[in-house]
């Protein structure tokens, strides 16, 4: 046997183009039409950017596997999941239909224990803070983002 350019063996039995005449028959015809529709592909939500920019914050020298991305995205998202249903709970059982910061912020106290959610009722406030004191319009807008 002779190996053809590519690396793969060459049957003897085929004849000229290296392709068996079965090979010919069954190929398969293109799927995607070039003058149709094209479909937007759908967005995975995903917080390994913030993550990977609170780790540059902390260790800016330091980087992350993607394995130790996946555990961190796995926590995160646990963790919201669970913020989430109990400050929900709590919308139920208080008759609301808006969940405000004050569910959160008594979710927050329910769900993480003692110090660990003392410092994040303190951290979340102040991020409702510099949110609240930056008005809507005056806002910077992102470099490259089109305006009108």
């Amino acid at each position: 046997l002779k190996l053809s350019g590519v690396g793969r063996p060459r049957c003897p039995s085929a004849q000229g183009g290296g392709m068996s005449l079965k090979e010919k028959k069954t190929k398969m015809p293109p799927t995607a039409k070039e003058d149709g529709p094209k479909r937007k592909t759908k967005r995975t939500q995903s917080y390994s950017s913030y993550i990977f920019k609170v780790l540059k914050q902390v260790h800016p020298k330091l980087r992350i596997s993607k394995q130790a991305m996946s555990v961190m995205e796995s926590c995160v998202s646990d963790t919201f999941e669970r913020l989430a249903g109990e400050a929900n709970r709590l919308c139920r059982m208080t008759k609301k239909e808006t969940m405000t910061s004050r569910e959160v912020q008594s979710a927050v106290r329910l769900v993480f224990p003692g110090e660990l959610s003392k410092h994040a009722v303190s951290e979340g406030c102040k991020a409702v803070m510099k949110y609240n004191t930056n008005p809507a319009g005056s806002a910077k807008p992102r470099e490259g983002a089109r305006e009108g």
